[in-house]
């Protein structure tokens, strides 16, 4: 692939889990990924991620607004667990087929590595925050925001897993729908 041909930051991510998942992450430098990714540059991948961990964690940042968007336009007559169900269906509905692999594969890379795990963890924490938020700015209280938000995130990546470690062919959002009914039905047995 030629430098010039789009996609430049999808190329370095695709390039950067399959040298991970080849050679792992530590031993996995800026330079080969850029070269992997189609010849390009170490100055063209700054351009994009800040350092080699992030580039895991690519598309994450939208995560978070993709979320408070649903729950912003969720009907007035919304509960703060429905409003957090909406924001599940729109966060799960925005990954596409072809991510599936990318995200078995990815999954497999932060298992390995304790720094990536630490890393993934913040993202979740910043995922539910920015669900939290947004129930807030509907009126919702802070520690029934918090728990809804919580909920909301725990059930993305729990169907998240289930979705990259299975062959089913059921999308990501019909496995968020049953994770999140399951931890609903959890939360009611604690009655």
């Amino acid at each position: 692939m030629a430098r010039w041909e789009p996609n430049a930051r999808e190329r370095l991510v695709r390039a950067a889990i399959e040298l991970f998942a080849e050679q792992g992450y530590e031993a996995t430098t800026v330079n080969e990924i850029a070269e992997r990714a189609g010849g390009l540059t170490k100055t063209t991948f700054f351009r994009h991620f800040t350092d080699k961990r992030e580039v895991l964690f690519a598309g994450q940042e939208i995560h978070g607004r993709i979320a408070a968007e649903a729950i912003a336009g969720a009907p007035e007559s919304a509960t703060p667990l429905e409003m957090a169900g909406l924001a599940l269906d729109g966060l799960a509905s925005s990954f596409t087929k072809d991510r599936r692999d990318i995200g078995r594969r990815l999954r497999a890379v932060i298992a390995n590595s304790a720094e990536l795990q630490e890393r993934s963890a913040s993202k979740r924490a910043a995922l539910s925050d920015a669900m939290a938020q947004a129930l807030r700015t509907r009126g919702v209280s802070d520690l029934i925001a918090d728990l809804a938000a919580e909920l909301g995130a725990r059930a993305f990546y729990g169907a998240f897993d289930r979705w990259t470690s299975s062959a089913d062919p059921r999308t990501l959002v019909e496995y968020a729908r049953e994770v999140f009914g399951e931890l609903k039905t959890a939360v009611s047995a604690l009655e």
